[in-house]
């Protein structure tokens, strides 16, 4: 309830501080107009934020015929999590990666990349599956997707604002009540603002999806080692369409931003060592005889292959 709570005040600043910057750049013309922009963002994300993330990305929805074994991974875990079977996706990108969109448990769609389906083991794309079907559960797909919508939305806004520098004219006659000033405070705090709201909600969320997604899988380790392995090759192979459209770096698994590990300070995720530690601590309760206490058995697709076949098993 909590978390809750504040994912849903943290919306709300999301969505002043874009009324905000319509006020800087027009006044009380701006402040109406940006309110009736952010009005209509939100209802065009809640019914299709997740299929256009998905196209954003060039996602190719598979079955289980066209990938059997990472399809069958995906609908083992669903049914553990007691969740419908989502949409199932691939990526064409080499880095290692994965995310969950739709607004609702019924309208979900789980995504990976083929780097994250050929470099993983299968127990290692379980426990990511997992943590995917865990923000499913939780219900953050359509909170991450609407907040990466109003963001670039805001970002794009605040472009605006830097080159032309806001109308000019008084408030009275609804123009920007600082002008160039105005502008120039949109373009440069905005970003920033949001980049704060964004951070905030995704490092509440992913704690909580680590978690869930651990008793989903029952194997805590699997998504330990996983992160480790994503973030380990992350850093240095580029996600091109994420660093053209960063406002949705937030929707995946782990930062796919190059170099993001160096600006902590403003990363939409939580620090990777920690979610690690965390997770090696579950597998420490989990331990003994009744481990991993209703998890998946190391057999069948969850085998460790001698030699890769491609990410379609």
């Amino acid at each position: 309830m909590a978390s809750t709570l504040k994912t849903t005040i943290l919306l709300a600043a999301l969505t002043a501080l874009f009324m905000t910057v319509g006020f800087l750049l027009g006044g009380k013309t701006g402040l109406i107009v940006a309110f009736v922009a952010a009005l209509g963002m939100n209802l065009f994300s809640y019914w299709n934020s997740g299929d256009m993330v998905l196209s954003m990305y060039g996602a190719r929805e598979v079955d289980a015929w066209s990938a059997p074994e990472f399809h069958g991974i995906v609908a083992r875990l669903a049914e553990r999590a007691g969740l419908p079977m989502p949409r199932v996706y691939v990526i064409e990108n080499d880095q290692p990666n994965a995310f969950a969109t739709g607004r609702d448990p019924e309208h979900a769609a789980v995504a990976a990349t083929t780097g994250l389906l050929r470099m993983l083991s299968p127990e290692e794309i379980a426990g990511v599956m997992a943590h995917e079907l865990a923000h499913v559960k939780n219900r953050d797909t359509l909170i991450m997707t609407v907040t990466a919508t109003i963001a670039g939305a805001l970002s794009m806004l605040a472009n605006f604002g830097l080159f032309f520098g806001g109308s000019h004219g008084n408030d009275e006659r609804g123009g920007n009540p600082l002008g160039l000033v105005g502008g120039l405070l949109a373009a440069i705090l905005a970003p920033i603002a949001a980049s704060l709201v964004q951070m905030a909600i995704s490092r509440t969320r992913e704690y909580e999806a680590d978690r869930l997604g651990a008793e989903i899988c029952g194997r805590p380790l699997w998504l330990a080692d996983a992160l480790t392995n994503i973030h380990n090759a992350a850093n240095h192979i580029p996600n091109h369409p994420a660093q053209a459209n960063p406002a949705t770096a937030h929707l995946f698994i782990a930062n796919p931003l190059r170099g993001a590990s160096l600006g902590s300070l403003f990363s939409t995720h939580p620090d990777m060592g920690e979610r690690v530690q965390r997770l090696r601590a579950m597998a420490g309760a989990f331990a003994g005889p009744a481990q991993p206490r209703g998890g998946f058995m190391p057999q069948g697709p969850w085998t460790r292959r001698e030699t890769r076949r491609g990410p379609w098993g």
